[in-house]
């Protein structure tokens, strides 16, 4: 009983002692900010420490104490060492520097392996990641996905299509990944700027206002931002022409006031701090009172970030503690690096800081599970006459919401009730003077495609105008002193408001005058005079292939023939037999396949007509297969070919490219002196070009033009061709039937309005070039002035017939064709005659007159009354047999057709002549009565034979269909 009241009095005498001596809450900061007129965050810790210790209860949970730890420089090695001394002391947590990725790195990395909370008031290290992602670090500040995302928001909201960043961090474009993600999805541009360590920043934004960006979105510290304000003034880029967007969180401290007119610029920023919670005021208050104590001058004009952060981060942690402290006791452990020894409490601290929500001057804390802040806003600022004003505010939640009296500068307010000067340049059809221009004034002087387009533009955006010609009467080429001519240095001078005029748009121009959006397309082309079309001629049939082609077509049909006689003659089965009732006396074998059979079958395949001799044996029927797909492809692509080459009339010009020209030597070539055209040669990189500048700046005399009239003059009237833009070219083509256009576009470029850098006009002007675009009445009006009666194309897209300049050559060859045949027919006649025909007999003119009579009678069948009277008769003279051939027993010929014949006996005389005779095409021995040809083999298969007549030859013997 003792015991248990001595263990009684034991426990509460201990508890007692427990609750007077509460437990104390240490926690260390690790800075990087100097003592001396630094940021104030020492101070803000202080006054946060001493606010907690005044608010809590100290008997329920012990004295908040800070160990502040300086980083001299952002080293890794001296960062290690200080957290070794760090975690000996039994600390909390750890809030880490504000401005050290290095030893940020390490401080998560110690942390993380021992299990002591980190709280991060530095920017989150996009590059690298944690070792220990269970102990990833606690994020205080926004992170960089929710800035890009707020900047992508607030692009769109306000309508920005094309943007320049302008990074000065090294993680620029990976803290803004999002903003680069919006602008690929949405393919709008783009322009990224990386502004190096200690660069002016003067040469970037130079850079910036020549690549015509309004929307300038700056990644930089507060200090690097400032800079680039105070260059931007200088450069005169602080207007209502831009608008600046700054990702710093510390947007407040940018003294704007100093460096711009705040009436006439666009200048937008974020800021977490929540200027409603009731300690900003004490906190701006004493880093007031500490910089006029420390400082010759305040270094900031409010509250920067850090302080911020850390007065937050020693209530985050404060906080968790005491919901901890609610569930079990909270006790610190001394740890070395040297050990693996872990702080057991870190994991519970861990998740109760996760869950820690409270209003800081920061605004609403709250963490997700990776400890990553969430559930916040983000203030924006817009800068104004009165100081900074809040427009809009973005969610991380929620996203953007922009209030209702959000008013940015627009350069295009002003156009409205205002009277422009407008330079331009004479110039068919942009701008000429009317017929009776010497009894008008004004703008009433003037016509043309560029005044109607200016006087649509005045009807859109209500201006009045003053039309005045270029003094020197040139477009505007820069000098070598850097000084520009013509309608450009009128601009850069503002001795004019707006170029109105055929002006090119050209990097070079873009780089000291503004551009409207072009109002036309066009390219460089090449003018030169028209040649007489080549028609097509009497054998133009011949023009579908090359003679290359129709030799080797040539060269196919006699190989193909020689090929079919061989192989005919080598295969077994394109011989035949003729038939048995003559094999008791003569055995003839026949083949087809004669040398005129053979040259013959090709031509039928070839003209698609066929032919009545047909292969029998497989090698004959292959060839016969391959030739006549040879011909099937031929005569189809012929054909195919043959209507363009009949109908088409194609130019004859000694050029047809650029390329062509650039060759030669023969023809002059130039462009307008001072124009774009000109510049475009002078600065190409492309060799044909730059060989083409080199002639012309050579050539004397000059091969340039003051004028377009005086370019055409030169085209019409000598060897030269003109290098112009497509439209003009296009213009004068349509009323000169000599002009033609060679090739196609070298280029392709815009005309666009001129106007100062920075006008005021752009943007609206820009607007109303697509309002006109949309409606066509661009289109409209260079219909109005392009189109011309005098040189009508209509008639050639009409059908025509084919004359015969087109298909003569056919009538030419079927009529030479004939006349062949005919000499032919005449030639065997003769040649017949004179073999067959006695000498004593009649002459071959009476022969051949007889036999046209009888043609002209239309006689079906002629009787042979003399013994030559017709051409199937001089076949039938008895012609003496060979001496081999009348010797006694059997005995063979050989015909010179392929026939095989075989002699029974010696008395066989009739026989023998009859085969003596078929040597020749007709085979028509004194005794047939008619003569049957083979369907398959095309042999000579029928001899009927009768015993010879007596001398005198008699007058019913008939010819009858051989």
């Amino acid at each position: 009983m003792h015991l248990v009241l001595a263990a009684v009095l034991l426990f509460a005498v201990w508890t007692q002692s427990t609750s007077s001596n509460p437990f104390t809450l240490r926690l260390a900061a690790v800075l990087d900010d100097p003592m001396e007129c630094g940021r104030g965050e020492r101070l803000a810790i202080t006054l946060a420490k001493e606010g907690i210790n005044r608010a809590s209860n100290l008997t329920v949970m012990g004295k908040v104490e800070v160990d502040i730890f300086e980083l001299l420089r952002d080293s890794e090695y001296e960062t290690g060492d200080t957290m070794c001394q760090i975690i000996s002391k039994g600390v909390v947590a750890v809030l880490g520097p504000s401005t050290s990725p290095a030893s940020d790195s390490i401080i998560s990395n110690i942390c993380g392996e021992k299990e002591v909370p980190y709280v991060r008031v530095a920017p989150e290290d996009s590059m690298g990641g944690t070792r220990y992602p269970r102990f990833s670090p606690l994020d205080l500040r926004p992170t960089s996905a929710h800035v890009s995302l707020a900047v992508a928001q607030l692009l769109t909201f306000l309508n920005s299509s094309t943007a320049c960043l302008l990074c000065a961090h090294d993680d620029c474009l990976m803290n803004l990944e999002q903003l680069l993600r919006q602008f690929l999805i949405s393919k709008d541009t783009l322009t990224v700027r990386v502004l190096e360590e200690r660069q002016d920043p003067a040469s970037v934004l130079k850079e910036i206002r020549n690549g015509q960006t309004d929307t300038i979105i700056v990644d930089a510290n507060a200090t690097v931002a400032h800079l680039v304000l105070e260059r931007a003034a200088e450069l005169g880029m602080l207007s209502s022409y831009y608008t600046y967007i700054f990702t710093t969180m510390e947007f407040a401290l940018l003294q704007l006031d100093n460096v711009a007119d705040l009436r006439w610029v666009n200048i937008l920023g974020f800021s977490v701090l929540n200027h409603s919670h009731p300690f900003f005021p004490d906190l701006l208050l004493n880093l007031n009172r500490s910089w006029q104590e420390n400082c010759d001058h305040a270094p900031f004009d409010g509250v920067p970030l850090s302080p911020a952060l850390l007065y937050d981060a020693v209530h985050v942690v404060v906080s968790a503690v005491r919901e901890l402290n609610r569930s079990q006791s909270v006790s610190t452990t001394q740890l070395t690096c040297q050990s693996t020894r872990i702080w057991e409490g870190g994991t519970s601290l861990m998740n109760y800081l996760r869950m820690v929500e409270l209003e800081g001057l920061t605004g609403h804390i709250e963490f997700n599970s990776k400890g990553r802040r969430f559930n916040y806003a983000l203030r924006i600022l817009q800068s104004s006459v009165g100081g900074l004003r809040q427009v809009g505010e973005w969610h991380s939640e929620h996203g953007l919401s922009m209030e209702g009296d959000v008013h940015l500068l627009k350069a295009a307010d002003s156009v409205f009730n205002t009277t422009l000067t407008i330079t331009t340049i004479l110039e068919n059809p942009y701008v000429m003077l009317r017929s009776d221009h010497q009894r008008l004034e004004g703008n009433e002087r003037y016509e043309g495609f560029c005044v109607d387009v200016l006087r649509e533009l005045a009807e859109l955006l209500r201006f009045s105008y003053r039309l005045e010609l270029v003094a020197d009467g040139v477009y505007g080429v820069a000098e070598a002193n850097g000084t520009w001519t013509g309608m450009v240095g009128e601009l850069i001078s503002r001795k004019a408001d707006l170029a109105v005029a055929g002006l090119t748009i050209t990097s070079g121009r873009q780089q000291v005058i503004d551009f409207s959006k072009p109002f036309m397309t066009l390219g460089i082309s090449i003018m030169y005079r028209a040649h007489v079309a080549r028609r097509p001629g009497y054998f133009s049939f011949l023009d579908p292939f090359s003679p290359g082609v129709w030799l080797f077509m040539l060269l196919a049909y006699l190989i193909v023939s020689c090929v079919l006689f061989l192989v005919a003659r080598l295969t077994p089965y394109e011989w035949c037999v003729s038939e048995p009732r003559l094999r008791g006396s003569c055995n003839l074998v026949l083949n087809q396949y004669t040398m005129g059979n053979s040259l013959w079958f090709p031509v039928g395949g070839l003209m698609q007509q066929g032919s009545a001799i047909a292969p029998h044996a497989l090698s004959t029927r292959c060839l016969s297969t391959v030739w006549w797909f040879f011909t099937l492809i031929i005569v189809s692509s012929y054909t195919a070919n043959l209507a363009a080459f009949l109908t088409v009339q194609r130019m004859e010009a000694p050029i047809e490219s650029v390329d062509d020209l650039a060759d030669q030597t023969t023809i002059e070539y130039g462009t307008m002196q001072g124009g774009s055209t000109m510049t475009f040669f002078m600065n190409s990189g492309y060799q044909t070009y730059q060989r083409m500048w080199n002639f012309m700046q050579s050539k004397q005399p000059s091969v340039f033009v003051k004028s377009t009239e005086e370019g055409i003059d030169r085209v019409l009237n000598s060897n030269y061709a003109f290098l112009l833009e497509s439209t003009m070219n296009e213009y004068h083509r349509q009323r000169n039937c000599n002009l033609t256009q060679i090739g196609g576009l070298l280029d392709t470029k815009g005309y666009g309005i001129g106007m100062p850098l920075g006008s005021v006009y752009r943007d609206e002007i820009d607007l109303a070039i697509l309002m006109l675009q949309e409606n066509n009445r661009l289109e409209i009006l260079k219909r109005k002035w392009w189109l011309g009666d005098l040189c009508s194309k209509e008639e050639n897209h009409k059908a025509q017939g084919l004359g015969m300049e087109n298909i003569g050559g056919v009538f030419v060859v079927l009529l030479c064709g004939l006349l062949l045949a005919v000499c032919m027919a005449v030639i065997e006649f003769a040649w017949v005659h004179r073999r067959h025909t006695p000498a004593s007999e009649e002459s071959l003119c009476v022969e051949m007159l007889r036999a046209l009579h009888g043609i002209l009678l239309c006689e079906k069948t002629m009787e042979l009354q003399h013994s030559h009277s017709t051409p199937a008769s001089l076949l039938q003279e008895h012609t003496p047999l060979p001496e081999e051939h009348s010797a006694a027993g059997t005995s063979t010929l050989n015909l010179g057709n392929g026939l095989v014949c075989g002699l029974a006996t010696h008395s066989d005389s009739l026989e023998l002549l009859s085969h003596r005779l078929m040597q020749d095409t007709i085979l028509a021995p004194p005794g047939c009565t008619h003569v049957r040809i083979c369907p398959e083999c095309r042999g000579f298969k029928g001899l009927h034979i009768r015993p010879p007549a007596p001398r005198e030859r008699s007058s019913n013997i008939r010819e009858e269909g051989v």
